[in-house]
């Protein structure tokens, strides 16, 4: 098996000062770990290989392999290959690849790969001039992206290609691609020694990213070369993963999904997740008023009446964020993280709003009761009913209608039995049966 694409080229200047994971990047399927339902005997990706290769949008996280299968893609099939990136590129630039296709087609009867790296970026016009070289084979597109592909692309391109998702590699396909390497370090390093565990350390802290764990592979050889050592530690993969392993998009899908996982760990009452994913944000580089902001909205939303306190002690954590900023607030911001994911849960405020934005739409305009309106407001009639002040009476309480005629009987509010909600309850209960004694 070979890794070296440098070989064809020749290109041995521009091999050197290429990074671990290019220099090892495999050549054929073959070579490919981690994909096994794509790259196996009955694979998608080999049947592409065997019959006509068609357009693909490979989409998955970052190190997962998309640009090295589009590579592969061409080169097992035999067409050129252009590569562009959705950063750089206009309208000008893909009709000018189209142009080029044409030609080679013309004088040497090969296909075109055109391979386009975060083709969300493309804006909608730009995405459009792709769809008639698409449409009539003019050349093979091959786009990669890290984002939902049913947001970020138009649907007409979409219809246009294959569409497949490559998953987060597992920690033994990460393991599989270190022992690979430090089986060639004598390539790109020198003769070595590992600390036992040290390749399933890395592949547990690098979240499936192939060429993250193969950098912080060579950039641990480079750092023990200035101690120098001729043996990788695990102090040593420390010190170059404490800097790296947390970033994410703050614009893209991780960080969306990071943030999807807090929301829900703290909703679901589980406070070492809810904790946990409150630091892979912050550690991430999120902003934290971002984060505030959602704890802020989920002491409402799902802790609610049943801890009214959580609303309070979520307010005072964004004081304290806005007084004396990172990292001392991250304190008090993981005590309010803590507290509303230990807290009792209702969301009854959120389906109290439910249930009135039906009552606003079938009443409208209900006109208020007289004897509830403004005290300039004089009712007619001396049968006309009079407000009765309800701290005149027990409990501090009267019944009477707060709500016109045809609205008798509307109830929004639907208290649950959780925390001192329920109390709530019990007592709103007890005054609707004319029982005072609660």
């Amino acid at each position: 098996m070979s890794y070296d694409l440098f070989a064809q080229s020749g290109d041995k200047s521009r091999e050197a000062q290429a990074p671990l994971a290019w220099k090892l990047r495999p050549r054929t399927l073959d070579d490919v770990i981690g994909h096994e339902h794509l790259t196996g005997p009955q694979g998608l990706l080999r049947s592409l290989v065997a019959s006509s290769l068609r357009s693909v949008i490979f989409h998955g996280p970052a190190g997962t392999g998309k640009t090295t299968l589009a590579r592969i893609l061409a080169d097992q099939t035999h067409a050129a290959f252009a590569a562009l990136s959705a950063i750089d590129i206009g309208v000008k630039e893909i009709r000018q690849e189209a142009e080029r296709a044409k030609e080679r087609w013309q004088l040497r009867g090969s296909g075109t790969v055109v391979f386009i790296d975060e083709i969300h970026r493309l804006n909608r016009s730009q995405q459009d001039v792709l769809l008639p070289f698409v449409e009539d084979g003019t050349f093979v597109l091959i786009g990669a992206t890290t984002e939902n592909p049913w947001v970020s692309i138009n649907r007409a391109l979409l219809s246009r290609c294959l569409l497949i998702e490559l998953k987060t590699l597992k920690v033994e396909a990460i393991v599989q691609i270190l022992e690979r390497a430090w089986a060639l370090r004598m390539t790109w390093w020198h003769e070595g020694a590992i600390d036992d565990g040290l390749f399933h350390q890395i592949a547990e802290r690098v979240g499936g990213d192939a060429r993250l764990a193969l950098s912080t592979l060579e950039h641990m050889a480079l750092l023990a070369d200035t101690v120098p050592t001729n043996v990788l530690t695990i102090a040593l993969g420390d010190r170059v993963l404490a800097s790296s392993v947390h970033y994410h998009d703050r614009a893209g899908d991780a960080h969306y999904d990071l943030t999807s996982a807090f929301i829900k760990s703290m909703r679901g009452s589980d406070p070492d997740a809810a904790l946990y994913w409150f630091g892979r944000l912050l550690a991430g580089g999120t902003d934290p008023r971002y984060v505030m902001r959602r704890i802020l909205v989920h002491a409402a939303e799902d802790v609610g009446l049943a801890d009214p306190m959580a609303l309070v002690v979520a307010q005072a954590a964004w004081t304290a964020l806005e007084a004396v900023g990172l990292p001392e607030a991250r304190i008090p911001m993981a005590q309010a993280v803590l507290y509303i994911a230990s807290a009792p849960k209702s969301n009854s405020v959120v389906t109290a709003l439910a249930e009135l934005d039906s009552a606003l739409e079938r009443w409208p305009q209900a006109a208020v009761p007289s004897y509830l309106r403004d005290k300039h407001y004089a009712p007619m009639g001396a049968s006309a009913p009079l407000y009765q002040y309800p701290h005149d009476f027990p409990m501090h309480y009267v019944d009477q209608a707060y709500l016109p005629d045809e609205m008798a009987g509307l109830r929004l509010y639907h208290p649950s039995d959780q925390g001192s909600e329920r109390v709530r309850a019990q007592k709103l209960a007890a005054l609707r049966q004319g029982r005072h004694n609660i």
